[in-house]
Formats: structure tokens, sequence, C-alpha cells
């Protein structure tokens, strides 16, 4: 039977919710490749000093990318830990789970970057710094569905402490547990010690900690 068939074709092994998650994230990111600039813009989250600020980036920056490589990690990601999770919790507890672990990576996200604003501008009162600084602080936008993802990467490990995952490469094997205090681990590492590269670091602790506090919840009461 071919996978292009009546039920579904391609897309139908994928519970409703991931599945639209990634053909929403996949025209997104069409749309940028015709005006990355346009869609950044407007859709990438800024800081809420800055005049490139809207009241709808926290929801849209989740489904902006910065290239073909960002959005496949993403979308691989939540293809398949999104699909099993989303069956595991139920449709409507993954998308509100989903949402809240990327709204949860935006909040740190930014209340990071107000310990840093905050302190670029006491430098710039004292001569120590130069304005230009706090204005490329506040105007460079976080865009990618990552902290969201960490947040599934995270039910995962909770739920399932003793899967054994094998990365693509290197072709390493490990329990979900280790894999996941290891990118934590990373991740926290790099925000500390300024070595991000461009990634939003703690957008990807936030999400994976509000994750946690969401599963271990659900736990409790019984949800899961």
């Amino acid at each position: 039977m071919s996978i292009f068939d009546q039920r579904g074709g391609f897309f139908s092994f994928m519970p409703v919710v991931t599945k639209n998650l990634l053909l929403i994230n996949v025209i997104i990111f069409i749309a940028s490749c015709i005006d990355q600039d346009f869609v950044v813009r407007w859709l990438g989250m800024f800081y809420p000093a800055s005049v490139f600020f809207r009241f709808w980036q926290p929801l849209t920056h989740m489904f902006v990318h910065a290239g073909f490589f960002h959005l496949f990690m993403n979308m691989y990601t939540l293809v398949f830990f999104g699909s099993y999770i989303e069956r595991q919790l139920g449709t409507e507890r993954f998308l509100l789970f989903y949402f809240v672990c990327g709204f949860g990576a935006a909040l740190v996200h930014t209340g990071v970057m107000f310990l840093s604003a905050t302190s670029m501008l006491t430098a710039v009162s004292e001569g120590r710094a130069a304005i230009q600084s706090y204005y490329s602080l506040i105007n460079t936008p976080v865009v990618g569905a990552s902290g969201a993802i960490y947040g599934l990467l995270i039910a995962f490990a909770v739920l399932h402490p003793d899967s054994k995952l094998t990365l693509i490469f290197p072709p390493v094997t490990l329990s979900a547990k280790w894999w996941v205090l290891i990118f934590l681990g990373i991740d926290l590492f790099a925000g500390l010690t300024g070595n991000s590269m461009g990634v939003a670091n703690f957008a990807h602790l936030g999400g994976a900690l509000f994750g946690f506090i969401m599963i271990k919840i659900w736990q409790k009461t019984g949800k899961i």
C-alpha cells in the first residue's frame, strides 16, 4: 500500500496538532524565503522596549526560523517527539502544553534580556558603554520553535526516562534523561558564559522549565 493513500497520505501517521504545527512552520518558512526581512520584523519577537515589538510576537516567533537547518532540526524533533507526546497527552492537552512551553521560553528569554538591558543602561549612564550596544540588544529578534521543542524533550524524558535514544551524528546511544540533561547543561553553560553563537539558550531553558512543571503537575493530579 502506498503511503499516499486515501487515508491521509504521507502525513496520516501524525496526530492532528503535530501535523498542523509542522505545516504552519513550513508555510511561514516559505514566506520568509520570499521576504525574510518582512517576516522576521513582524513575526519574530523583539524586546518590549524595541520600536519593532508587537503584542502578537510572543506567539508568532515560534513559527519563524532563521534558516533551513534551524527549521529542519526543530521540525524533525517536533514530528519525532511531538507525535508520541500528543498521543499520550491527548490533542487539547498537547496543544496547551506546546504553547505554554513556547510562551514560557519567551518569558524567560525576555527576563534575561531585561537584566542585560538594565545593566547596559547603567553602564551607558556611567560612561562605560555606548548607547548603540543597548539598541543593538533590544532590536535583535528571537525566532524559532526551540523553546516549545525543549518542552517536548523534557516531557519525553520525564515520562520515559530510561528510553534509549541515538543521535543521528554522532551515533551515540543514551537514556532520554541523560540526553536532556546534557542538552540543558550545554545551554546553561553557553548562556552563562556568553558563548551562545546567536542561540537563545535561556529560551530553551525556559521552555524546558515550563514543560517540566506542567508534566509534574499533570502527573500529580492524575491527568497523565
